[in-house]
């Protein structure tokens, strides 16, 4: 049965912008592309220990057999759960199986109908996706302005107000100034919400995140991470008081009907939690390559191409879908592999190459990458 008309002119749509989306194929690129920072999801290691521990806890199951609430509650989740908190000096930890269940049902469930979110402009889909589906009412503020931020507070504090960023944007790779942010929610006993999916494994001693390495993380009611990006696996979690865990656990509708991870996904997750704590040395060669792409697009004149960013995601702004495919293509046939984001993912206008550093990329390839992206453009 073929697609109703409607359905076959959005796509006629995209197609005549340049923007139909298609599943890429696998390639041998040098990865500039992917969100596995620091080399986790090729891990043989944490594959090999993960492996050995299912095999040393007698732990064969396939499948979660069910959602938590009802048989997919292995044993793995407790275990796991209490590791992650730990290691994020948190009360609580609740596993989702994703980041964009974690964000859907958080954003659903917790702010109710008369309550206000305020969420950064930029915010991610996933945590678009929650706030349409709450009944609180919902406003957004210009990006990481608080000035703009604390006018509508202000205009809305007789209410809850439940305040939404994210520590790392993923299509910008900037953050906001998270000590002022803080400060400002405290400030009017606002309720901050910050996503870390791409800051667990990149910032902190032991690639804990953002809000922690900067001692703010007991000052704010939750925070999400994700396990996609940073630590190689897949799932995610949010972090925060024991009564929150609690209460996700009862509305939280993303969490309560859906199949548990199976016992091999939470392992992997344990286990990639607990290699953070031998991978110092792993997280501070991204870090030295984050500084070396910064150097050189400066020692190139290509700074002016770029948003500012101090993370692993650094973006160039190429404006229209058509120049910044172009573009992307030579870099690819030149072996190098850098994805295109183009509108709608972004703002007509705003298209851009979306670079990923990470801590397996070698000072060469940085340096080649960004020398083709200066005679391609120049």
């Amino acid at each position: 049965m073929k697609l109703p008309d409607n359905l076959i002119q959005k796509l006629e749509n995209r197609k005549q912008n340049n923007s139909l989306r298609k599943l890429p194929v696998f390639n041998n690129l040098v990865d500039f592309s992917s969100n596995d920072y620091i080399g986790f999801s090729k891990s043989e290691s944490i594959f090999k220990l993960t492996h050995a521990y299912l095999l040393e806890n007698g732990i064969f199951e396939n499948g979660a057999t069910g959602s938590r609430l009802i048989s997919g509650n292995h044993s793995l989740y407790q275990i796991t759960e209490a590791f992650i908190a730990e290691f994020h000096d948190a009360e609580s930890a609740l596993i989702f199986n994703s980041g964009y269940d974690a964000n859907v049902g958080f954003f659903s469930a917790v702010p109710q109908r008369n309550d206000v979110i305020l969420y950064d402009e930029l915010s991610h889909a996933s945590i678009r996706d929650g706030i349409t589906l709450s009944n609180a009412k919902s406003y957004k503020f210009n990006h990481n302005d608080f000035e703009d931020l604390e006018r509508l507070i202000q205009k809305f504090r007789d209410t809850n107000i439940y305040i939404v960023t994210e520590t790392v944007f993923s299509m910008d790779g900037d953050s906001p100034n998270l000590e002022e942010l803080t400060e400002l929610s405290e400030k009017y006993n606002c309720y901050l919400i910050v996503d870390e999916a791409h800051t667990l494994g990149v910032f902190g001693d032991k690639g804990e995140g953002l809000m922690q390495s900067l001692q703010l993380h007991n000052r704010i009611f939750a925070r999400i991470m994700t396990f996609g990006k940073g630590l190689g696996c897949h799932g995610s979690v949010i972090l925060g008081s024991t009564e929150l865990k609690e209460y996700l656990v009862n509305f939280a509708r993303s969490f309560i009907y859906t199949t548990g991870l199976s016992p091999h996904a939470v392992a992997t997750i344990l286990v990639a939690y607990q290699q953070l704590e031998f991978e110092k040395q792993t997280i501070e060669r991204l870090r030295h390559n984050i500084v070396i792409f910064n150097q050189q697009k400066n020692l190139l004149g290509l700074k002016p191409m770029f948003v500012r960013s101090k993370s692993a995601i650094q973006s160039a702004i190429v404006p229209g879908n058509e120049n910044v495919k172009r573009l992307a293509q030579q870099l690819q046939d030149k072996g190098f592999d850098v994805k295109p984001i183009l509108s709608p993912t972004v703002p007509q206008g705003q298209e851009r190459l979306r670079f990923c550093i990470h801590s397996f990329n070698s000072e060469e390839e940085i340096c080649q990458i960004l020398e083709l992206l200066r005679d391609f453009v120049f």
